[in-house]
């Protein structure tokens, strides 16, 4: 090696260890993140999504197949119980109520007949002049008169109940959600009751069906408050509780919901039946008790980063608090309560408006400009900016 290399190996390895001591000597700067205990609410919530509808909808049918001659209501229409809202033809219906009263009549007939041969028969065998045969059968026809008599009574009341369906009353005051008929359209009631019309009974009490994830039904109990929104108003919020936690699951797409039923006073009627709810449950509140950031709980000083005239006071409790008081940070034993994972209560321990230790901030490294310890000797100075800068003045050129 050459003595020219040397040299500057020799120079590069002095900036080194030079640069190394003024890195050593220098300390970060630290600072304390603080937070005040004060009076406060505590609350935890479950959000979901639900669907809004009546308390109580009824859906209106027929019994009876036939044509639609009148309707009496439309969309929206208020309806009382009682009240005739759609009517079928009848022709059909009081055909066959004729035919069964016609029957009725012929097995009364039959009836009388086999009554007074039954009781001329009986005569005749009281005296000895007819068979026990022939005697038996007349009692017997008699009693299949009777018989008949009774199902033509049975029909005619069966023809005069279906004469009765073609008239189709409300059940229940309320208001006509859908109208799923329209007059001429023929219904068919052979196999399953065909739907005419939904009425919902009073739109001022409506609630909302909403489904819980199975990871939050756990905390969902009756009672608790509920608030909620909708897109058709989304700067009014609705208030509601929870009224009902079903157990029976839903699963979907292999997502177990379980419904929850929310009360939704409707008063104002903005509320309609179908709207989506934005749902949120507070599962826990509590309110005007003493807080203080759960971070703070989790704090604790640490003696390698602190100044070496600073002091720790700790204390056994599990949950505790920390203030700095001068050069000492004393911790103070607290009891807690309810926590939401960011605030959390304080039974006891402290008092309110009490500013705690929350957080250490690692700050940049602290120099003094006044000295020259902290400059890099090697390293070289600003340059002079103001060698060749003019006063601002013109100069004229002779």
């Amino acid at each position: 090696m050459s003595r020219k290399a040397f040299n500057i190996l020799h120079f590069t390895s002095i900036i080194a260890i030079v640069a190394m001591m003024v890195a050593c000597s220098s300390k970060p700067k630290t600072e304390y993140a603080t937070t005040t205990v004060e009076m406060g609410n505590i609350s935890t919530t479950v959000t979901a999504t639900g669907t809004i509808e009546p308390v109580t909808s009824v859906e209106v049918g027929t019994q009876v197949s036939g044509i639609v001659s009148k309707i009496y209501v439309d969309y929206n229409s208020e309806v009382k119980a009682g009240q005739v809202i759609a009517e079928l033809d009848r022709t059909n219906l009081l055909s066959t109520l004729e035919s069964q009263r016609s029957n009725l009549t012929s097995a009364q007939s039959e009836l009388e007949y086999q009554k007074a041969n039954f009781e001329r028969q009986k005569g005749l065998y009281d005296k000895g002049l007819i068979s026990a045969n022939d005697f038996e059968q007349s009692r017997l026809s008699y009693i299949k008169a009777q018989q008949q008599v009774n199902t033509a009574r049975q029909s005619v009341k069966r023809a005069e109940t279906d004469l009765g369906y073609a008239t189709i009353t409300s059940p229940i005051n309320g208001i006509v959600l859908n109208k799923a008929v329209e007059e001429g359209q023929t219904v068919a009631a052979s196999f399953s009751t065909p739907t005419l019309f939904t009425i919902a009974q009073d739109l001022t009490d409506m609630r909302v069906i909403a489904d819980i994830d199975e990871a939050d039904i756990g905390e969902v109990k009756e009672g608790q408050r509920v608030t909620f929104t909708v897109d058709a108003f989304p700067n009014d919020i609705f208030n509601g509780a929870v009224t009902q936690v079903r157990r029976q699951a839903t699963t979907e797409s292999n997502v177990v919901t379980y419904e929850v039923v929310i009360s939704a006073p409707n008063a104002d009627l903005k509320l309609m039946p179908g709207l989506t709810a934005n749902v949120t449950i507070f599962t826990l509140e509590k309110n005007d008790v003493l807080t203080v950031s759960a971070k703070a709980l989790r704090f604790a000083p640490n003696e390698a980063l602190i100044d070496e005239d600073e002091t720790i006071q700790g204390c056994d409790s599990r949950f505790k608090l920390w203030v700095r008081e001068g050069k000492v940070f004393k911790a103070i034993p607290v009891e807690t309560g309810v926590t939401n994972g960011t605030t959390t209560e304080i039974v006891s321990g402290i008092k309110a408006d009490t500013e705690v230790l929350e957080d250490m901030i690692f700050g940049e490294v602290a120099e003094d400009p006044t000295s020259s310890q902290n400059k890099n000797p090697f390293m070289p100075g600003p340059r002079n900016n103001n060698k060749n800068q003019k006063t601002g003045q013109g100069t004229t050129k002779k």
